[in-house]
């Protein structure tokens, strides 16, 4: 059987009349020989409209009874659409995710799926019938064995739909929505944002968590893991859309389809040098003219970190090959002779990385590997955080027992590892899209101990009260009794919660305090091709710095880099940067 799971949001059959356009597609595809099993949401905004009803009655409500009446919204949508398609003469039968034996943790609001028992399915695909699931629903044994409805929680619709295609083998999986696939960037901000032909499950992760709101960061994750093809397609025509590829060719775990191991390998990078600019003046342009200055110095910088500080300085930090460090530092010695501050070097250093899907959407695993560092009595230099990798610098004689221990505590095979990889040209551009994110806020620890651990403590207790962070920086310049700052970037609807975490960490650091920064925007360039590429960073400050714009704070990651900029400029900073490298020009997205 050629298996094809399509997948339609909920303002694609949003009234009647859209219903029967859906249907009219879906029938035309049957006729083409596809077996065909469909995927779809709420009408329009019923699951909005549910949520307010609820609300009225409790501000409150039961997790399970909200499990219960919002599964309700996808099942008026699997009728109408199974009757559309029977009214055309298309033999099709509707079936909820408990019917159809998606089972998942009893999880209510935010289940994940564990099994997907197919048989059914394929015995009315075998009977030339189509398929119509409710999406975003499946079904837990709860206390005693009695079957639980539950939900999926946010972009559950399309978490369905690839699941279902990876436990089917479906040659495909196509997501219909309202725009024709992934653009470069948010065609509301950038009206010449163009359209992506392919992009990498990778990439796609990087801009999903990003706020790209055209997939949910757990469907990506699938694809990406078990290399199902995603195609992301218009409703309203026929054009192709864009394409999601991944490499890989995983097995589903004994552990369920998507609670699988979330770490899926590690390296260590030997050799490094971290440089440090301290007390340098802190305006536009500054991070562009250094950057400048090194790769036009032929210098390739891997990581790279900015730091905030009250004032009118502030911190640059930097890694680059052992070998490029007396170049490196010749050149910002120029640098800080024009413009003042201070460098510091320290050479003999090693980058630790560990790689998976969707590593920030589980705070749990950045604070998991700073912890086991710690607990082997190792210091982070610096810390880089991304949706794929997770990196941190450590001194070179603890290199081989950091990765010991990492290997040891996410369980890694031996081809899982690798030291001293080689950088791989992979053809791809240097930036494929570039995203802006509002919803993120500031926050700095003050003064902490420069010890093993006191990173890890601050991302556990976070992560143990579910808060993810997201741009994770430690300052470069010291306070008087040898304390750091410590600074990133969380959700603004966690800001609360947060303050409580950290109040009772800090009791007991003297001297340190939590300080809110103003008002940001993160601003991230994301492309498979920025390894492969040196200058890529530098490019995008410049954009920046030609606007006028302050970078406040900068964070890098293999292949995203980002910049928070002040709030009222977060637009700005897109435009300039998604115009600075071409993304309006389709000749760049292949």
């Amino acid at each position: 059987m050629t298996i094809l799971v399509q997948k339609f949001g909920g303002t694609s059959v949003g009234s009647v009349e859209r219903i029967q356009s859906v249907a009219q597609r879906i029938a035309l595809s049957k006729s083409q020989g596809n077996d065909l099993v469909i995927v779809v949401s709420a009408m329009g905004n019923t699951t909005n409209e549910l949520t307010s009803l609820a609300k009225s009655i409790s501000k409150s409500p039961p997790k399970r009874e909200m499990d219960m009446l919002l599964s309700t919204g996808e099942q008026v949508s699997i009728a109408l659409l199974s009757i559309a398609l029977n009214e055309l003469g298309v033999s099709a039968k509707s079936m909820t995710g408990s019917q159809v034996g998606i089972v998942t943790e009893s999880s209510h609001g935010k289940a994940r799926i564990l099994e997907i028992k197919t048989e059914r399915i394929k015995n009315l695909l075998e009977q030339g019938k189509i398929v119509v699931i409710a999406g975003f629903q499946g079904t837990s044994l709860g206390s005693g064995g009695t079957a639980e409805i539950t939900t999926l929680g946010r972009g559950g619709s399309d978490t369905s739909a690839i699941a279902l295609a990876t436990a089917l083998g479906a040659d495909a999986c196509e997501i219909y929505t309202d725009v024709p696939g992934v653009l470069t960037t948010d065609p509301r901000i950038v009206p010449n944002a163009q359209l992506m032909q392919e992009i990498s499950c990778d990439e796609m992760l990087e801009l999903a968590s990003l706020g790209a709101a055209v997939l949910h960061p757990r469907a990506v994750e699938i694809a990406r893991n078990y290399g199902i093809k995603l195609i992301v397609r218009s409703s309203w025509n026929n054009d192709p859309g864009t394409t999601l590829t991944s490499q890989n060719k995983n097995l589903i775990s004994n552990n369920g389809l998507e609670v699988n191991k979330p770490i899926n390998g590690a390296e260590l990078v030997e050799n490094q040098a971290v440089l440090g600019l301290s007390h340098i003046p802190d305006k536009p342009g500054i991070a562009a003219d250094l950057f400048e200055m090194l790769s036009k110095g032929g210098v390739n910088v891997d990581l790279i970190i900015q730091s905030t500080h009250e004032g009118n300085s502030n911190d640059i930090t930097f890694t680059v090959c052992e070998n490029d460090l007396e170049k490196a530092k010749l050149l910002c010695e120029t640098f800080i002779q024009k413009l003042g501050g201070e460098l510091s070097t320290q050479k003999q250093m090693s980058k630790l990385s560990i790689r998976g899907a969707g590593i920030m959407g589980r705070p749990s695993i950045a604070a998991s590997l700073f912890e086991t560092i710690s607990k082997a009595g190792i210091n982070l230099r610096l810390i880089a955080t991304s949706e794929v990798k997770v990196s941190c610098v450590i001194d070179s004689s603890m290199g081989a027992k950091a990765l010991r221990s990492i290997i040891e505590f996410f369980k890694l095979e031996d081809n899982q590892v690798q030291i001293n990889p080689k950088v791989v040209k992979s053809g791809e551009p240097a930036v494929r899209g570039v995203a802006l994110d509002l919803e993120q806020t500031q926050v700095s620890v003050i003064n902490v101990p420069d010890v093993p651990g006191s990173a890890a403590i601050i991302c556990k207790r976070l992560a143990d009260s579910g808060i993810s962070l997201d741009t994770i920086i430690q300052s470069e310049r010291k306070h008087l009794n040898g304390g750091r700052n410590i600074s990133f970037t969380l959700n603004k609807n966690d800001r609360k919660l947060a303050d409580q975490v950290l109040t009772h960490i800090i009791k007991n650091w003297i001297g340190s305090h939590i300080q809110d920064g103003e008002a940001i925007a993160r601003i991230s360039a994301v492309g498979a091709g920025m390894p492969n590429t040196p200058g890529t960073a530098a490019k995008m400050f410049r954009a920046i710095a030609n606007a006028g714009i302050n970078i406040e704070m900068i964070a890098t990651s293999e292949i995203r880099t980002s910049c928070i900029v002040p709030e009222s400029y977060g637009t700005k900073a897109l435009q300039v940067v998604h115009n600075f490298f071409n993304l309006n020009r389709t000749t760049n997205l292949n």
